[in-house]
């Protein structure tokens, strides 16, 4: 009783404040004090629900709301497809094709590609296509050196950039990525004997080129001779090259010719609509120390049918051309219209034929300047195999005689460079 009245009275004393109910144990009991009666309850209180937070609090996910490419990637793994009955159905991609996406979207960010498969390779190549990563001005640059350091030839083997300059100009970075090409078309692009295009064609990374096409790009004397001078003097960049079109130059003359007696190994050249002013002894010279045979008529390799653009950079190179021929043309044209739906779509580039006037009024004039290496055919009687191999003997020791008067020739030909060449070796 006493208790009681203790607690009561500090209940009464303290009824100002507001303390909600008390609770008290006693003898493994839990009783309620109830503030008003003064006394104590045998009363269960009920148990609440445990809350980390109040009932007001609420949460929300929100990631990437400002790119419109987050939103789109939400559901970017599923797949929807349309049932016999007209239902709609989805399914969840695989797990390869989720990763692919994901590479693909950060392919700028990889270090390196050398060493992993070319299967899988060429397939993040088309996906990170596809998403257009390799048409932005940064990252697309850096996308595409990680591929072609590691696979070369494989991203583009053949390019075909003929009367395309405003493709050149804008993404010149990219197309000096390029490594490994067998041919390369620049014909009617007037690029002329400074442009940083015709200085890289001396590079080590475009020595494998075999087919280059340069008509009509404003080239003379002074544009061959730096073009040649690794060939001439170090004994690289286009010492491969087997067909040479240069074709509609004007300004090269009988001077520029002998820079091109450098290249050994050329089986077909052009130089039609040249300023050659003594065209019989450039035509002999030309037999006499390259091989090459004055054709009479046209040859199919400058027909500019052969060489296309090839590669798992087919449809860039052409999204690059499509991009630069909107930005040219009137959008509220028609074929802006198609463009832009033939830009989304795997197309082709139909090839125009190349026609140039200059061309066709200075063959009239000096005939056509065409040459082709003639093929040496075999003996047509048997002979036997210690005659054979006496003869295989014999021409061992030429060849080694051979190879030990170039090499003293060409230190000779070292010793009488020009003060020129001497400029242009210091440059490279």
């Amino acid at each position: 009783q006493n208790w009681t009245r203790g607690m009561s009275y500090c209940l009464h004393s303290e009824s100002h404040l507001d303390t909600g109910p008390i609770y008290v144990r006693e003898n493994g009991k839990l009783h309620m004090v109830n503030q008003g009666a003064g006394g104590i309850q045998n009363v269960t209180p009920k148990r609440r629900p445990f809350r980390l937070f109040s009932r007001g609090f609420s949460v929300e996910l929100c990631m990437n709301r400002e790119d419109d490419r987050a939103r789109r990637q939400r559901t970017d793994h599923f797949i929807f497809t349309y049932t016999k009955e007209g239902n709609l159905r989805y399914s969840a991609k695989s797990l390869f094709s989720l990763v692919l996406g994901y590479i693909s979207d950060n392919v700028d960010h990889i270090d390196s590609l050398i060493g992993f498969p070319e299967q899988i390779a060429e397939k993040l190549f088309s996906a990170a296509e596809a998403r257009q990563k390799f048409t932005e001005p940064v990252t697309g640059l850096r996308a595409l050196q990680k591929f072609t350091e590691a696979y070369g030839n494989l991203v583009l083997c053949s390019l075909c950039l003929r009367n395309r300059y405003l493709v050149i100009s804008e993404k010149l970075e990219e197309i000096k990525s390029f490594r490994e090409l067998t041919c390369l078309d620049l014909s009617c692009c007037k690029l002329g004997d400074e442009h940083e295009l015709l200085e890289h064609l001396t590079k080590e990374a475009l020595s494998s080129v075999k087919r280059l096409l340069l008509k009509d790009n404003s080239l003379s004397d002074a544009g061959l001779r730096r073009m040649t001078a690794p060939v001439r003097v170090l004994k690289k960049g286009l010492e491969n090259l087997l067909v040479l079109d240069l074709s509609c130059n004007p300004k090269i003359t009988d001077v520029g010719i002998g820079y091109l007696l450098s290249f050994k190994k050329l089986n077909c050249l052009d130089i039609t609509g040249t300023g050659l002013k003594d065209v019989n002894a450039v035509i002999k010279r030309i037999q006499m120390q390259i091989g090459l045979v004055h054709s009479k008529v046209p040859l199919n390799e400058f027909d500019h049918s052969n060489c296309r653009t090839e590669g798992w950079a087919e449809q860039t190179v052409l999204q690059w051309e499509q991009a630069v021929m909107e930005a040219v043309k009137p959008q509220d044209d028609l074929r802006s219209r198609t463009a832009a739906l033939h830009f989304y779509g795997k197309t082709h580039r139909i090839e125009e034929v190349v026609k140039c006037k200059l061309v066709e009024a200075e063959t009239k004039a000096s005939g056509n300047l065409q040459f082709y290496k003639e093929k040496i055919q075999n003996s047509h009687l048997p002979l036997k195999k210690e005659v054979a191999s006496s003869h295989e003997l014999k021409n061992n020791k030429k060849r080694a005689l051979a190879e030990q008067e170039t090499e003293r020739t060409s230190k000779q030909k070292h010793l009488c460079l020009t003060v020129e060449d001497w400029d242009l070796i210091n440059t490279y």
